[in-house]
C-alpha cells in the first residue's frame, strides 16, 4: 500500500475558492483536486481541465453497434434462415431500423460507461478515501499533493492569503 500526503485548504465560499484556484495556479502550484458539495459552474476552466474525449468513444461504440446490428440482421434473415415475410425481400433495410437504433444506443451507452470507469480508475472498494468530510456538506476543499522538497509553510501561507479558513495536512493510504 502506498500513502500520499496532501495539504488541504478549506473554503467557505465558492467565489473565494475560484479566486484561490486562479491565484494558486498562477503561483505555479499544481492542484490535485477540488472537492465541493455540488458542481460549481466554470471550475473546469479555472482548473485547466481539458474537455472530455468521451463523445468520441461514444461515436465509435455506436458505430460498432450499428455495424453489428446490420450484419446480424442481414446474416440471420438473408443467409442463415431466409424467410419471406409479407412479400418483402430477405434484406429489407427499413425493417431493420428499430433493432439497429436500439443496438446503437446500447453499444454507445455501455462503451461510455466502461470507458469512464477505466479512465477514471473507479472500481469497487470497501473504503473510499475522503479528504475532508465537510466537503460533502457545506465546505469547499482544495487538495494539493505534497512532494519531496515542497515547502509546507509557503503553501500554508498561500492558501490562507487566498481565503482558506483552515489549512490541514492529510495522509491518504491507497
Amino acid at each position: 500500500m502506498t500513502s500520499k500526503k496532501y495539504i488541504l485548504g478549506v473554503f467557505e465560499d465558492e467565489d473565494v475558492l475560484l479566486n484561490a484556484i486562479e491565484k494558486t495556479r498562477a503561483a505555479g502550484t499544481k492542484i490535485y483536486d477540488v472537492f465541493s458539495p455540488y458542481p460549481i459552474h466554470g471550475i473546469d476552466d479555472v482548473m485547466g481541465i481539458e474537455r472530455s474525449r468521451l463523445p468520441i468513444v461514444a461515436f465509435f461504440c455506436g458505430l460498432c453497434g450499428t455495424s453489428f446490428a446490420l450484419w446480424m440482421q442481414i446474416y440471420m434473415l438473408g443467409f442463415d434462415w431466409p424467410m419471406i415475410i409479407g412479400g418483402k425481400p430477405h434484406i429489407a433495410i427499413p425493417s431493420f431500423i428499430p433493432v439497429t437504433f436500439e443496438l446503437t444506443v446500447l453499444f454507445a451507452a455501455f462503451g461510455m460507461v466502461i470507458t469512464f470507469f477505466i479512465i477514471s480508475g473507479l472500481r469497487p472498494t470497501l473504503k473510499v478515501p475522503v479528504m475532508d468530510v465537510r466537503s460533502t456538506d457545506d465546505k469547499y476543499v482544495m487538495a494539493i499533493e505534497l512532494k519531496e522538497g515542497t515547502d509546507i509553510n509557503k503553501l500554508n501561507d498561500l492558501l490562507r492569503s487566498n481565503g482558506a479558513i483552515e489549512v490541514n495536512e492529510k495522509e491518504v493510504v491507497k
